[in-house]
């Protein structure tokens, strides 16, 4: 693709139940730019996550990615985007290592095991790579999700809710991550029920909770 790095949201329009989340939903997310979403709980904002990253279908609109339908270039579309949600995606009987290697081969990148350990030690997990994940606690749990972020290639970080949880250390180092990747590039949609625990000059804000009822 051809096409500088974009993602645009046309119309968009999600329903649950009998209540409409949000309708002709439109925005815009350039190269090195992070998007805010707002709104209490139930507002849609996983919702909105998951039909940007193809987990459920919109009831309308168009999701497209440097000017193509997702559904059109799925796969590159997949390797662009790196989805990180309210549940880690770890294999709890799996080593940090070995969760991370899995990730960068579904990725479709291979990156060298040296790597994964200065990783996992960025993330504050030195000493604790070859313990199986249902060993670590909840923190250092999301600490191994966290660490996915850096390992692959992915442009477009999408996450849910990525604050909770976490000590101050910890959120502290997803500030620095967002902000590095933002510097090189990258583009992040991110969610929050509450304001953020810092804020750049890089960000845009989209606020829900003005849903319907059918």
């Amino acid at each position: 693709m051809e096409q500088p790095p974009k993602l645009q949201v046309t119309n968009l329009e999600c329903i649950r139940g009998e209540r409409r989340l949000f309708s002709k939903l439109n925005f815009t997310l350039n190269i090195g730019r992070a998007l805010h979403v707002k709104g209490p709980n139930g507002s849609g904002k996983t919702t909105l996550l998951r039909a940007i990253s193809g987990l459920l279908l919109p009831q309308e609109g168009l999701i497209q990615w440097c000017n193509i339908d997702i559904r059109k270039i799925w796969e590159e579309f997949c390797q662009d985007t790196l989805y990180l949600g309210h549940l880690n995606g770890i294999k709890l009987e799996l080593t940090g290592i070995e969760n991370l290697n899995i990730a960068t081969t579904l990725s479709g990148y291979e990156v060298h095991n040296n790597i994964l350990w200065q990783t996992l030690a960025q993330v504050g997990l030195a000493g604790f790579e070859d313990l199986p994940c249902r060993m670590l606690s909840q923190g250092q749990k999301r600490r191994v999700a966290i660490a996915r972020l850096l390992v692959t290639q992915a442009r477009l970080w999408i996450l849910d809710e990525p604050y909770v949880g976490l000590d101050t250390k910890a959120v502290n180092l997803i500030q620095q991550f967002i902000s590095q990747h933002l510097a090189q590039g990258g583009m992040v949609i991110l969610t929050t029920h509450q304001k953020l625990p810092f804020t750049f000059d890089k960000i845009d804000d989209l606020e829900l909770g003005t849903n319907q009822s059918l």
